[in-house]
């Protein structure tokens, strides 16, 4: 009987009956150690016979940290300059991350989506949305750790890693699908979780060994992570060769090619994630249903604002237009409703307010106390105020402001380069509580939309506030999905 059978049946026992979890650990954890405790020089019949005896669950295993001088003979390793052993090191640190990658994603099919589905726990569909093409990538991966395993000279040391390295990374262009639904996956993910059954399954893995007491998600996320660690384990190996040998000029190229994968996933990502959002967004009238919207591919910043009031907003500021929501959610489904009338790029004035210029509540500088005067303000409004509306916005702190302050105010550069601080100071008053928009109290609808091209994309910090990435930046410090 297939070990995930077992562990299958062992698991609706527990359901029936009053739940053991120690002794579900143990069958479980016995299930994928073959695969997931490398180093382990004990056989699997002894293992097994070990986690019998136990009565409580064993603790989590970490992966070895074993270095490549540490795995040749000493006499060879002495005959190395320390540049040598510095450049084969490194090498050993990418072939040993591949490996790391290859087990994590047979431990995500092994002990998660296949135990899930043989269990109904989740549907085939919410499975193959949450998990994506995992095992397409295991070969890939493989494949590398062969080449380099090839490329190793019997006394442990590789010459030349170059040329394997610029045939080989074009493939890593197969995960800008995978990469591309990791928010509607993490999203699908949240919302499964509060299934009891779900949760009590994920929970359990939690707590056994092989989890490393890392949760799903971690290991979903495993490939992104290692994405990005690609640039800089190239730089290091090219820190560490000779001027003169035969690797620098093959690493260079290599390093580019990385480089423009990485901006192509960020930037496929960043649509993705910003059609997304549009989906979501959930209008009151057909007045709000800006064609910018629609046509939106880029999300330079989002997160969660106060007004004025107090009351909470999420903002979205796309690369044309500038949308205020409220978060609502119907029947388990979240969404954003837009507030009042979105302001185009090109029609947005910022204004910045210094702290005790505003009171929440509403009364500007030296009408009330100082106890009531807010900190981390500023203004968004309309140039012309026919339109009749002025939001007053506060952030949590004074970093999360900067963080939009300069991104909108980036945004709006290219169009008020003309404006002068007296033209903007002209501009009439506008008051938010004479305002308020009227809307329809017609059934709420959703619109999908098309997308079109760009080249900026997203990332959000915190919850509150998004940082503008432009391609410029998406190379070793690329931001694939939030920054937590």
């Amino acid at each position: 009987m297939e070990q995930s059978d077992a562990l299958v049946i062992q698991y609706r026992k527990e359901l029936l009956c009053p739940p053991n979890l120690f002794s579900f650990v143990h069958l479980f954890y016995s299930s994928v150690k073959s695969f997931t405790l490398r180093g382990d020089s004990r056989s699997p019949a002894s293992a097994q016979k070990s986690s019998s005896k136990s009565t409580v669950p064993t603790p989590a295993k970490r992966r070895s940290s074993v270095l490549w001088s540490e795995t040749v003979d000493i006499n060879m390793r002495e005959s190395l300059t320390a540049k040598e052993i510095r450049r084969q090191e490194a090498i050993y640190e990418m072939s040993r991350g591949e490996q790391d990658l290859i087990e994590d994603l047979k431990l995500a099919r092994k002990a998660y989506h296949d135990p899930m589905l043989k269990l109904s726990i989740m549907s085939v569909e919410e499975l193959t949305h949450i998990f994506g093409d995992l095992d397409a990538y295991i070969p890939l991966h493989e494949d590398l750790l062969a080449r380099i395993g090839e490329a190793t000279k019997p006394r442990g040391t590789v010459e030349q890693i170059g040329h394997i390295l610029v045939n080989w990374l074009p493939g890593l262009n197969a995960y800008k699908g995978y990469c591309s639904n990791q928010l509607a996956a993490k999203a699908l993910l949240d919302r499964k979780k509060k299934d009891p059954r779900v949760q009590d399954f994920l929970q359990r893995c939690l707590e056994s060994p092989f989890s490393r007491k890392l949760d799903l998600w971690s290991f979903l996320d495993n490939p992104r992570s290692r994405l990005v660690k690609y640039p800089l384990l190239l730089k290091e190996i090219l820190r560490h060769t000779p001027e003169d040998h035969a690797d620098v000029q093959l690493l260079q190229e290599a390093i580019l090619i990385i480089q423009g994968i990485l901006s192509d996933i960020n930037l496929k990502k960043g649509e993705s994630e910003c059609q997304y959002y549009i989906d979501k967004l959930e209008y009151l009238n057909e007045r709000q249903r800006d064609p910018r919207i629609e046509a939106s591919k880029v999300l330079l910043c989002h997160g969660e604002l106060k007004n004025k009031n107090g009351h909470k907003f999420y903002i979205f500021l796309f690369q044309d237009i500038l949308v205020l929501t409220r978060p609502v959610t119907r029947n388990e489904r979240h969404s954003y409703q837009v507030y009042r009338q979105p302001i185009p790029i090109q029609e947005l004035v910022l204004e910045d307010l210094q702290d005790g210029d505003v009171r929440m509540g509403g009364s500007f500088r030296g009408a009330f106390s100082n106890s009531d005067k807010a900190k981390n303000t500023f203004r968004v409004r309309f140039q012309d105020p026919s339109p009749g509306q002025s939001h007053t916005l506060q952030a949590k702190d004074v970093f999360h402001k900067q963080q939009w302050f300069n991104c909108i105010q980036a945004a709006i550069a290219p169009f008020q380069q003309a404006t002068t601080p007296a033209e903007l100071q002209g501009l009439p008053e506008l008051h938010e509580e004479c305002v308020e928009n009227n809307p329809s109290t017609g059934n709420v609808k959703t619109q999908k939309r098309a997308s079109t091209a760009s080249s900026v994309t997203q990332v959000q910090v915190d919850g509150n506030a998004s940082a503008c990435v432009s391609p410029a930046c998406t190379t070793d410090n690329m931001k694939i999905v939030r920054v937590h």
